[in-house]
């Protein structure tokens, strides 16, 4: 995976964001989730979170896309 540049939040040359994609997948990795779940837990975190809405909604846009379009 290609990261631009180093974020201020690295811990020994894993990213801080990493921690909590290991602990879901640590958490969840043999579950299969649908779209809909997936839409439905980020909505109920913006809901909690609202300072997050932009993060979120770049995160959903990105995930909507597939690499393929863009070819």
């Amino acid at each position: 995976m290609h990261r631009a540049r180093p974020s201020a939040s690295t811990l020994t040359g894993v990213y801080f964001t990493d921690r909590g994609i290991e602990e879901l997948v640590d958490r969840r990795g043999d579950e299969q989730v649908s779209i809909e779940w997936l839409a439905d837990r980020l909505r109920a975190f913006v809901d909690s979170n609202p300072q997050f809405e932009t993060a979120v909604e770049r995160l959903s846009s990105f995930l909507a896309r597939d690499d393929a379009d863009d070819e």
